[in-house]
């Protein structure tokens, strides 16, 4: 129950043994944040399946952060070529025994249609894939941690994952009394608006004046803050912090005692460094990108959807601060 196996799938299960797999595909057509998360499914998919080669499938757009260190075989999916350039980069994945799809886009649909595979899995949003692309599938949902619901399709195989989830990155045990807020997304819907944030910074400078209030910035334009009002900068116990590299985020978030950002990559860097977070949310679901296997981990949202005062924003971080403690 709760997962879509087909009689003709569980037929074929019946000998199933994992350590006969050797070679399975991940499609993961996404950005920074997925690619964060993508580590810990990897991990256990190399507990759940020993002797596998690993391939993970990426998408050309979306390149920064993928967990290299952690499959042995890449392929990249390349969005505007042309039609038979296309159906040879799709035969490039090469026949495969497992095909995980955790992409569900029109090009992982391709990916996963015309490649070989003794099993194809995935966790579409839609009833009709379940029943016309996949062997095993398990319904996505906006309601729980996407790391969890990826874990599932192993447990499908008996597959007992290990809590918290290890991500094989820095951890989080001492840290400097360090703030670190960041203020990108992938889109503008997404961010908090600039005034209410430097109002909550300003709020929370002078409540924590023992702690660093530090401004990540981050590549593109509206990361920036050359619109940050004087006062708010001339405050001793608060700073901008220029972009880093992907190496020296995790090493910085690890440090800290808390990371405060929307939606976005670098606030599920922080979640797999296991430092404390406090998401913003408004234009999408909070459940999904807000684990609950550990304390830590806080969404500041509202019921109705709508922008979080600076007030519910404050309340959830200091809450954070005064319950959580990094292990």
């Amino acid at each position: 129950k709760g997962a879509k196996i087909s009689p003709k799938t569980r037929e074929k299960l019946k000998n199933f043994n994992p350590l006969d797999i050797k070679k399975i595909a991940i499609i993961r057509h996404a950005a920074l944040g997925d690619m964060i998360i993508t580590r810990a499914f990897l991990i256990e998919l190399k507990n759940c399946f020993p002797n596998a080669e690993i391939t993970l499938s990426l998408v050309d757009k979306y390149l920064y952060g993928k967990p290299s260190d952690l499959y042995n075989r890449e392929h990249i999916f390349y969005r505007k070529k042309g039609f038979f350039q296309k159906v040879k980069n799709i035969k490039e994945l090469g026949k495969q025994d497992i095909i995980f799809d955790f992409a569900s886009t029109s090009a992982s649909r391709l990916l996963t249609f015309f490649t070989g595979a003794f099993l194809k899995i995935g966790f579409p949003y839609r009833g009709f894939d379940q029943n016309f692309l996949y062997d095993i599938s398990i319904l996505r949902s906006d309601f729980h941690f996407e790391g969890d619901i990826m874990l599932d399709t192993l447990k499908i195989f008996g597959h007992k994952p290990k809590y918290p989830l290890d991500y094989e990155l820095p951890q989080c045990s001492s840290f400097e009394k360090r703030i670190v807020y960041f203020f990108g997304a992938s889109t503008e819907t997404k961010q908090y608006p600039r005034k209410m944030y430097y109002e909550l910074i300003n709020r929370l400078s002078d409540s924590y004046k023992d702690y660093k209030h530090v401004l990540l910035e981050g590549k593109s334009i509206n990361e920036k803050f050359e619109d940050i009002p004087k006062d708010l900068l001339d405050k001793s116990n608060v700073s901008i912090r220029n972009t880093l590299d992907l190496s020296e985020l995790i090493e910085y978030l690890s440090k800290s005692r808390l990371c405060v950002s929307p939606d976005t990559g670098v606030r599920n860097v922080a979640i797999a460094t296991h430092t404390p977070t406090v998401g913003i949310f408004y234009s999408t679901v909070p459940y999904r990108y807000w684990p609950r296997y550990e304390n830590g981990h806080d969404a500041a949202f509202v019921r109705n959807g709508e922008i979080p005062s600076v007030k519910v924003v404050e309340e959830v971080i200091v809450s954070n601060l005064s319950t959580n403690i990094v292990r």
